[in-house]
């Protein structure tokens, strides 16, 4: 490290600021699609100490993370470890981050929807995917259950009018 450098508060990383007063592993995890031990993995590969401050490395570290995180192809990290496994384009594993992995997801469910998939139909009416309970939660939209109050002043506002 020199000694020159000097503490920076905003560290730009993958096309994100990231706030130099955390912890490489934390700050690293604030971008989307890189998680703890993947930051943790990251910062062994390149025998960095995680618990420094993010603002404190060099230009040179800043870069040598960000190319890390850009080609994880290059790692021997096993399949399992990425957030992109089996692409049904490409067929290999990969890491994807920010845009690129809400661009991804999103066509995944639009690709459900077309083949009209059980989780496809899912998607489609809002209900849960995975197989969760839908009884009692996941209630969204409509109120259900709260018409005795509405009934009860339609009533007396149909009473008042037949009066008059």
């Amino acid at each position: 490290m020199s000694e020159a450098q000097e503490f920076r508060h905003l560290v730009r990383i993958s096309g994100r600021d990231l706030d130099g007063g955390k912890k490489l592993i934390v700050a690293l995890s604030d971008l989307k699609g890189v998680g703890y031990n993947f930051a943790n993995v990251i910062t062994s590969n390149l025998s960095l100490d995680p618990r420094t401050r993010l603002g404190t490395l060099t230009d040179e570290q800043v870069k040598e993370i960000e190319g890390a995180i850009q080609s994880t192809s290059r790692s021997a990290l096993p399949k399992w470890f990425y957030n992109r496994r089996n692409d049904p384009e490409t067929g290999e594993a990969k890491q994807l981050l920010g845009a690129d992995l809400d661009f991804t997801q999103k066509n995944d469910v639009e690709d459900e929807k077309n083949i009209q998939s059980w989780k496809g139909i899912r998607h489609g009416l809002g209900l849960k995917v995975r197989g969760q309970r839908t009884r009692t939660t996941g209630r969204k939209g409509r109120t259900v259950g709260v018409r005795k109050a509405t009934l009860v002043a339609a009533a007396k506002e149909a009473a008042k009018k037949e009066e008059k």
